[in-house]
């Protein structure tokens, strides 16, 4: 979906992006011994990494549109500080907090739904930073005095998000084009959307905010209808994806058009091609344009229950389509959305796959989710680390899986990125 230029000010609007997000990696714990008067070498005192910075989301009404993410798409969370001696813990990263909109989706890119920032101030993380690598002081044992060795940092969660934005709005004004929905906005809240008399004027959606007794009304003034727009014809699915999450919607017309009613038809017939859901939303017909003698005679022949009658203009039965809009909102359920607000996007909790060993052309593939972890926890660098990583290997299971397969003394074996002579 394209931005599209606005009608007011020549800047665009943009109400999707696509970006890249790279949470921090955790810091590598520490291989420290303690240093002291006639002790060279003490016993271990390697502090543990720091936790990376994660990437989050947070709407605010400071931000109107998208356009910070067509400009850049790549955040990246700062890496936590590395353990030191004397058991010191290595500084977190900083988070990154990207603010957007008030009614931002954040999808993943199978399309499913990471979160949904409704309302002010909800926040989700949408990439985790990683943990920090223990310092040598957590493996020392009886029989191990003096380990030589640390974990690295885990890497931190990276992803593609596309951020999609639906505007919040209790009311959705709908019609065709030129039926006069920017003047009833702005006769109606005191939004100044740009008014004229052609087609589109309105090319990015426009929110006003109305007083009733009742209290606030949020009415969004959506841009023109015309037949084929549920599959995009002059930019239809992009306008009404931004009616989804309305209440009520009121239904304008131009009462002095050639057939306000089949254009009436039209526009519903795209509401519900687009989604029924949104087409079984409570709703109100208001013909506009009652100061035109088209519209008053339009008026004087018709038998239509159930149709206020307007001008945005002279203002003439304004307080009677409020009212009715009012009452509606009364008993109007609000829209379902697809993530609870704020939530924190939490891990698919699954069993662990079990270790895997394929023959390849150079030798054999050892794959699984622990082994996997292993390996990235694993400080292959000093003795110490990797003589650890073999037993826990053993432990696991992978010798007896690579000898089954098939494995002999020598051959090539491949973990990740590793890759060793098995020596069984």
């Amino acid at each position: 979906m394209s931005s599209r230029r606005s009608g007011r000010d020549g800047r665009h609007f943009v109400d999707t992006a696509t970006i890249h997000v790279r949470a921090g990696h955790g810091g590598r714990g520490s291989a420290s011994f303690r240093r002291e008067p006639f002790t060279p070498r003490g016993g271990p005192d390697g502090g543990d990494g720091g936790r990376g910075g994660s990437v989050l989301l947070e709407a605010t009404t400071g931000v109107s549109d998208l356009s910070l993410y067509r400009q850049r798409r790549k955040w990246n969370a700062e890496p936590g500080a590395n353990g030191a001696g004397g058991r010191k813990t290595g500084k977190n990263g900083a988070d990154v907090t990207l603010s957007v909109p008030v009614g931002t989706i954040a999808l993943g890119t199978d399309g499913v739904a990471i979160a949904d920032l409704d309302v002010a101030g909800a926040r989700a993380v949408v990439a985790r930073g990683g943990l920090g690598g223990r310092g040598n002081v957590h493996f020392k044992s009886s029989r191990r005095q003096a380990p030589d060795y640390a974990e690295p940092g885990i890497k931190g969660e990276e992803l593609e998000l596309t951020l999609d934005l639906k505007l919040i709005a209790d009311v959705g004004l709908v019609g065709p084009p030129n039926a006069g929905k920017s003047s009833l906005l702005a006769a109606l809240t005191a939004a100044r959307p740009k008014v004229a008399d052609y087609p589109f004027t309105t090319l990015d959606p426009e929110l006003g905010v109305a007083e009733t007794d009742a209290g606030r009304v949020i009415l969004a003034d959506i841009p023109g209808l015309i037949e084929g727009a549920a599959e995009g014809a002059g930019l239809g699915q992009t306008f009404l994806r931004h009616v989804e999450r309305t209440r009520v919607l009121v239904y304008v017309l131009d009462g002095s058009a050639t057939d306000p009613w089949h254009d009436l038809e039209t526009v519903r017939h795209e509401v519900e091609r687009f989604s029924p859901a949104l087409a079984s939303r409570p709703s109100v017909v208001a013909v506009n344009k009652l100061d035109l003698d088209a519209t008053r005679r339009l008026r004087s022949r018709t038998r239509r229950k159930g149709v206020l009658w307007v001008s945005a203009l002279t203002r003439a039965g304004l307080p009677g389509l409020m009212s009715e809009v009012t009452r509606l909102l009364a008993s109007a359920p609000a829209p379902s959305v697809a993530v609870g607000v704020g939530v924190t996007r939490l891990p698919e909790q699954r069993r662990a796959r079990a270790i895997g060993v394929e023959r390849r052309p150079f030798g054999y593939l050892v794959t699984g989710e622990r082994v996997e972890r292993l390996l990235e926890r694993a400080d292959l660098e000093s003795d110490g680390g990797l003589a650890r990583f073999q037993a826990a290997l053993d432990r696991l299971g992978v010798d007896g899986a690579l000898e089954r397969a098939g494995a002999q003394a020598g051959d090539t074996v491949r973990i990740g990125e590793l890759e060793f002579e098995f020596q069984p």
